[in-house]
């Protein structure tokens, strides 16, 4: 009966992780669908801020010149996780950071490292980096906006404290791997191709303000979209890779539990036969006492 109680009570611990994984597996499809409409939302103002860039280079293609970065060095912010039982996104996206890392001037010694997430930074502190400053993950889309705030006053410290102005992003995209995106300098190529690209109306905006104080407004602007769009892609895709484990690990339960209910009813029938078993064979050991005493019997 103690092997029985024992496996009543790993079908109970069983069910009850079960329960949890399958609440984990909900909050997790939730919220991939909840960061994957912040990054859709994103497209309308990302293309606003391409129009009011577009304005001031069409008057002013000087501006192009003035986001050359001038330090070798660079800043790497690396997108991770601060939760588990996310499958290999804090290994993926480590090691696709340490291969661009490398590639930079300097290497690893050299860079500056931001983390988003702290299960990530043992990772690249192994690697060789060195990681300077470390942010928690935002819980929901509307935490978005102040961990971004925070980064990029953080980069703004290091551009003014280290003379750093070149900065990459690396982050898991939602319907992919990792990848690396560039945050400063702005790609010059792609403002000047705004610079020539055709107005879609027949008027055309101005603006009275000074131009170098709105091209400095809407490339802040820019970064703060970029980073948005980066915070948002890595929280979604980590919670599909977090939905994708808990799948994974809700079929294992269900095979588990389907093993040990085979296990407890076997065992059960085999401690009922056995204790019919016994009951027979006492009742026989009785009966035998029972029929030796008579035929002990005088008459």
């Amino acid at each position: 009966m103690s092997t029985i109680e024992s496996m009543r009570r790993r079908i109970s611990t069983a069910e009850d992780l079960h329960s949890v994984v399958r609440v984990m597996k909900a909050l997790s499809a939730a919220s991939v669908r909840q960061y994957e409409a912040a990054v859709e939302s994103l497209a309308r103002y990302a293309g606003t801020i391409e129009a009011g860039l577009q304005v001031v280079l069409r008057d002013h293609p000087e501006a192009t010149a003035a986001v050359e970065g001038e330090s070798p060095r660079w800043g790497v912010i690396v997108f991770g996780s601060d939760q588990g039982m996310c499958g290999s996104f804090n290994e993926r996206v480590a090691g696709h950071a340490l291969e661009r890392i490398a590639a930079l001037p300097g290497g690893p010694g050299e860079a500056e490292v931001l983390t988003v997430g702290a299960r990530v930074v043992g990772r690249l502190q192994d690697g060789g980096c060195r990681v300077s400053a470390t942010f928690r993950t935002p819980g929901a889309v509307a935490g978005i906006s102040q961990s971004v705030n925070a980064v990029l006053l953080e980069v703004e410290a290091l551009r003014f404290r280290e003379g750093i102005d070149r900065f990459l992003m690396v982050h898991h995209l939602p319907d992919g791997g990792p990848a690396a995106t560039q945050l400063l300098p702005l790609d010059r190529a792609w403002l000047e191709g705004l610079a020539a690209r055709p107005w879609d109306s027949r008027t055309v905006p101005m603006f009275t303000m000074d131009w170098r104080a709105l091209f400095s407004s809407l490339v802040r602007q820019h970064l703060f979209v970029s980073l948005y769009r980066a915070f948002a892609a890595s929280l979604a895709s980590e919670n599909a890779s977090r939905l994708a484990s808990m799948q994974a690990a809700e079929r294992n339960i269900e095979a588990h539990l389907a093993e040990l209910g085979l296990s407890y009813h076997q065992g059960r029938q085999q401690a009922i036969q056995e204790e019919l078993l016994d009951i027979v064979a006492g009742f026989e050991s009785l009966a035998g006492d029972e029929r030796r005493r008579k035929g002990a019997a005088p008459d």
